[in-house]
């Protein structure tokens, strides 16, 4: 159930993508010779003025043909050269390249915002709309990896109901007592709620786990259900978009430079075999949790394509740049070559963090 969920969201966020490079170079004028649904081998396909729509056998996302992308000799001087991307202006290809960008991004928008109609989690301390929240209980917002917390099975999204050590007990609690609790004992049993079923298991804290105390590795807060009117649900998912897009670029950018100075912790990264993992997390929490994290997703996909990378839509944007700089265009076999040696590099690092999911899921 898990795979065929992650290969529903994989292939809304690729056509959610695909769709703004087609929508934005139709409305530029720009020829556009195929979209796909899914990966060939060709399934069906029919001809609708000058583009072919088409349904292949992967199902896995989808792609969308502009005549004159990837630069050729018909693109350049052909017949309908003039209709070709390499022909239009700096500005108008840029529009196109990153309208797929954009796209993930108000694809990630309305899902927000639709969550805050149905009613999203959220934190009780927020000072906008704190007082708002509904139903708040002491939730576990993140897990460290390798912590005692991980080892002992629990998740992002869990209820803390109660905690227990021989004869202490603490029924209600808060960030602050649950720290002290977990800081002065050897061996505890959580009692936590996850989805609609009360749950148990035994934590160990350690000495240093989180800046040199003693911690099982949690990030807590009390949090509740938000659910918002239609026009305050719009603003709260553009401010909340923006607020994960800016905590995104961040966070890929420290990895990227970890890698560049040989710190890079893969661990940390999820590749498919890990997403199906989360993705079936959050779809025993609730449909509201699958909708945030797929708009997570869509975020995350967005700004790993902005990156000045071959291959990625920031690097053909990058490529513009240097040619407006330069008044003249790169020749085709080097942007081509170029861009072939960065998907083979974009391949490679995808198997290297496949092979630390199926590492974490042997060593879990």
């Amino acid at each position: 159930m898990s795979i065929f969920l992650f290969i529903i969201i994989l292939a809304v966020l690729i056509l959610a993508h695909e769709f703004g490079h087609f929508i934005a170079a139709k409305k530029a004028g720009i020829r556009v010779d195929e979209f796909g649904i899914g990966f060939p081998p060709r399934l069906w396909k029919k001809k609708i003025g000058e583009t072919t729509y088409s349904v292949n056998a992967f199902p896995i996302g989808g792609f969308v043909k502009i005549f004159g992308e990837n630069p050729d000799e018909e693109s350049i001087g052909g017949k309908d050269a003039k209709r070709s991307f390499v022909h239009k202006s700096k500005w108008v290809q840029a529009w196109v390249l990153g309208a797929g960008i954009v796209f993930n991004l108000l694809l990630a928008w309305v899902l927000i915002s639709a969550g805050f109609m149905m009613g999203l989690p959220y934190s009780a301390d927020d000072e906008k709309y704190g007082a708002r929240v509904e139903g708040s209980q002491l939730t576990i917002t993140q897990v460290m990896p390798h912590s005692p917390a991980e080892t002992a099975g629990l998740k992002g999204g869990d209820h803390i109901v109660a905690l227990y050590a021989g004869k202490d007990t603490l029924e209600t609690p808060e960030v602050a007592s649950t720290q002290k609790f977990i800081a002065s004992h050897e061996e505890i049993t959580f009692a936590y709620m996850r989805g609609e079923e009360i749950k148990t298991t035994i934590v160990h804290p350690e000495d240093g786990v989180v800046d040199g105390r003693r911690a099982i590795g949690i990030s807590m807060d009390r949090a509740g259900t938000l659910k918002l009117p239609v026009h305050e649900a719009l603003y709260a998912g553009i401010l909340t978009t923006a607020s994960f897009t800016w905590a995104t670029m961040t966070g890929i950018l420290e990895f990227f430079k970890n890698i560049f100075v040989g710190h890079a912790d893969f661990s940390e990264v999820s590749g498919p075999i890990g997403i199906v993992g989360i993705v079936g997390d959050a779809s025993a929490l609730g449909f509201v949790h699958l909708l945030s994290l797929v708009a997570i997703i869509s975020i995350n996909l967005a700004v790993i394509n902005l990156l000045p990378f071959p291959a990625l839509d920031g690097g053909r944007l990058f490529f513009l740049l240097i040619e407006a700089i330069k008044g003249s265009p790169i020749k085709p076999s080097i942007a081509n070559a170029a861009n072939g040696v960065g998907f083979i590099i974009l391949i490679l690092l995808m198997v290297v963090v496949t092979y630390s999911d199926i590492a974490k899921i042997l060593h879990g």
